[in-house]
């Protein structure tokens, strides 16, 4: 038990190291002063539009995870769920998974771990598809504009290597001998094969996608700035997709790396890039919020 949790703060003290690398460098690149003058220039109503954006992104998320559950759990509490887990990613990073916190809090109430895992990996998985393939049809549509910047090729190359690792992961159904992990192949595996609940959740899915990017197209408009969208469609998902590779707190650093490094392609100075990075980001923390008021009820409930 020892060993593990010493495990444990080693791997959070590296993401920790990581995060603040980058962020160092980053902040460096951009001047801490200019970026804080950026910051301050937001305009609240922008800012706050963001927030509801994002609550009602996670709405939809939970509209899309009941979907996936045999059992006819009340929408509410999903929703309940969704905003801790999120809580638990933006706000206490690193000390436990949101993603675990719906598995744990999901497989209390039903008691089946298998589909309590697969819910939860589904939910995400086809979250994560959708990004992708928004990026890859954008791309289409933008060809140009990125052939000129040298991008022409990143948004396929990301695609195929999700379909290899999927293909890679479900065609193998790799640890498949473990129970849990085995119970979770039978959900996915019975999930694939309902056409028209894929249907929906993957509709579901693109709506909370496009909403999760206009986030970030509402964050540069308070700033004064104005994007192509159509470009942010493809860069979205990059920087996602790096973010949420577990070497950072967050994402943290990593993310408004990648802001700087593609923005910085279509002309925007490093503070620009940084402050709708970080402010997106604060937008989805503030948002999150709820999901603390949420855990303390389930808290209580549970000590009652």
């Amino acid at each position: 038990m020892e060993h593990k949790a010493g495990k444990k703060l080693f791997y959070l003290a590296i993401k920790f190291v990581v995060s603040g690398l980058f962020l160092y460098v980053v902040f460096r690149k951009a001047g801490v002063a200019n970026i804080f003058s950026h910051l301050t220039t937001i305009r609240p109503a922008f800012f706050i539009f963001s927030v509801v954006l994002y609550i009602i992104a996670t709405f939809i998320s939970a509209i899309r995870w009941k979907m996936l559950l045999d059992e006819d759990y009340p929408l509410g509490k999903l929703f309940s769920l969704y905003m801790i887990g999120s809580f638990f990613n933006n706000i206490l990073p690193g000390i436990i998974g949101g993603d675990a916190v719906k598995v744990y809090y999901l497989y209390s109430d039903t008691g089946k771990g298998g589909s309590s895992l697969g819910s939860v990996f589904m939910d995400r998985y086809l979250g994560f598809f959708a990004l992708l393939l928004i990026g890859l049809v954008a791309g289409f549509f933008a060809y140009a504009d990125l052939k000129v910047i040298g991008m022409s090729l990143a948004m396929p190359a990301l695609f195929v290597f999700f379909i290899l690792v999927s293909l890679v992961l479900f065609g193998f159904r790799l640890g498949k001998r473990f129970g849990a992990v085995s119970a979770f192949y039978d959900y996915f595996h019975y999930y694939i094969r309902k056409g028209s609940i894929m249907l929906k959740t993957v509709a579901l899915s693109f709506i909370i996608q496009i909403l999760s990017i206009v986030m970030v197209y509402v964050i540069a408009l308070g700033l004064g700035e104005s994007p192509s969208f159509l470009l942010l469609l493809v860069f979205m998902p990059i920087i996602i997709t790096a973010a949420t590779v577990p070497v950072s707190i967050s994402g943290l650093g990593i993310r408004e790396g990648a802001f700087v490094i593609l923005l910085g392609r279509v002309g925007f100075s490093p503070q620009v890039a940084i402050s709708i990075s970080f402010l997106w980001f604060l937008s989805t923390v503030v948002a999150s919020s709820i999901g603390l008021f949420e855990f303390l009820r389930y808290r209580k409930k549970a000590l009652n």
